[in-house]
């Protein structure tokens, strides 16, 4: 006959771990209930259309969901730790870009009358020796009144960093149309979105397409095309700009909330990294503006969009940036007034057509995460797209 004591004391053991697999099932409950709009809320977002991979989409939900700080951490400590050396190897050459302009036996149109325009000169070298065609413009995509309406060419920018290749457009604002065109998700509240994706009505004219700015939940940039204002434009902001009659610039926007009547788009992105030719002073500031997201300092792929003294655009994008290496690569292009785009390696895209339709497209950035069809299928993202310049075409963006 076994002890009272002991068969009590299994009893007690049974009731215990009892009581410990209804806590674990409570708990596990409890957990469920909370994720379940966690989980609903990702498969969601990870189901619907995008033009984006799987990995950047999760980020991407990872940030938008009250995650942004985590993302921000991660990505500072990442690019931090994983920053290259200064110095290292020189390069040997450069990456091909463009057609040589000596390799151009006809161009794709020839108009009765050619436009004599400003062409902008060769970008003086930094480093020395300088390699076979630094800097040098190249012609490329299509001809537009017997001239390339886009210039590309590539330069090292930073002594520290000899192996660092900056890729660089001019686009010929006289010969040339900006639209700038809402993407899947961004700007948020975009009415219309159009196609998000070039219209396939001005593709016969399409000649280059690049991106835009931060998403608005990272940089509260304003935006308006065709009069108008899916977010407001902010006092203080750097903006690029479209005129009714077809001419572009880079400024800080000055205006009220009430768009004026030249206006035929407008999107901003931070202050101006660069204004009177000279980088704002605020770059070195580690708590201002400019990719918050990373760090002012953080070395990283950046891109941007500035203006010349004759009022074309230049766009630049080069990998292990700061906001102020970013700036003085502007500066050295050429321009005058200058605004950060897009940063991380996912997103700077400048792409030129060949032939018209769309077709035959060149990435300048060599962006593996994107393809050369980006911007003629939705995108997720909001995007320029340049297009030739057409009588009567420029005093609204067209969305067919």
């Amino acid at each position: 006959m076994r002890p009272q004591g002991a068969e009590q004391s299994r009893v007690d053991r049974r009731r215990r771990r009892s009581l410990r697999r209804r806590r674990r099932r409570v708990g596990l409950a409890v957990l469920a209930a909370l994720l379940a709009p966690v989980l609903y809320s990702y498969i969601t977002t990870m189901t619907k259309p995008s033009s984006l991979p799987l990995s950047v989409r999760s980020i991407e939900w990872v940030r938008v969901n009250h995650g942004a700080w985590l993302v921000n951490t991660v990505e500072h400590y990442w690019y931090s730790w994983n920053a290259p050396s200064p110095g290292g190897p020189a390069l040997k050459k450069l990456p091909g870009v463009g057609v040589p302009v000596r390799a151009v036996t006809r161009p794709h149109v020839v108009p009765a009358k050619v436009h004599r325009s400003y062409r902008p000169a060769r970008i003086v070298p930094i480093l020395r020796p300088a390699l076979p065609g630094e800097g040098v413009w190249q012609a490329t995509g299509q001809w537009v009144n017997g001239a390339p309406p886009i210039l590309v060419t590539t330069f090292r920018p930073d002594l520290e960093y000899p192996r660092t290749v900056a890729y660089v457009a001019w686009i010929d604002h006289t010969r040339t149309q900006l639209g700038l065109y809402p993407g899947r998700y961004e700007p948020p509240g975009a009415s219309p979105r159009g196609p998000m994706e070039v219209p396939a009505g001005q593709r016969y004219r399409l000649v280059a397409t690049f991106n835009s700015g931060f998403t608005y939940g990272d940089g509260q940039g304003g935006f308006a095309v065709n009069g108008q204002t899916v977010k407001p434009l902010r006092v203080g902001d750097g903006t690029v700009v479209a005129y009714r009659d077809g001419h572009v610039d880079v400024v800080t926007w000055r205006g009220s909330s009430q768009l004026p009547r030249w206006l035929v788009l407008a999107r901003q992105n931070l202050p101006l990294i660069v204004d009177g030719g000279r980088p704002n002073p605020q770059l070195t500031d580690s708590h201002a503006f400019w990719g918050y997201t990373l760090g002012n300092a953080v070395r990283v792929w950046r891109s941007a969009v500035g203006v010349d003294r004759h009022g074309n655009l230049i766009y630049a994008a080069a990998d292990l940036q700061t906001a102020s290496t970013l700036a003085a690569l502007l500066i050295h292009a050429g321009a005058v007034r200058a605004i950060e785009l897009d940063i991380n390696p996912e997103w700077p895209s400048f792409i030129t057509y060949s032939s018209s339709g769309g077709r035959d497209p060149i990435k300048l950035v060599p962006n593996n995460q994107q393809s050369s069809g980006r911007y003629l299928v939705p995108d997720d993202r909001d995007f320029f797209a340049v297009f030739r310049r057409v009588a009567g075409k420029t005093t609204t963006v067209p969305f067919r």
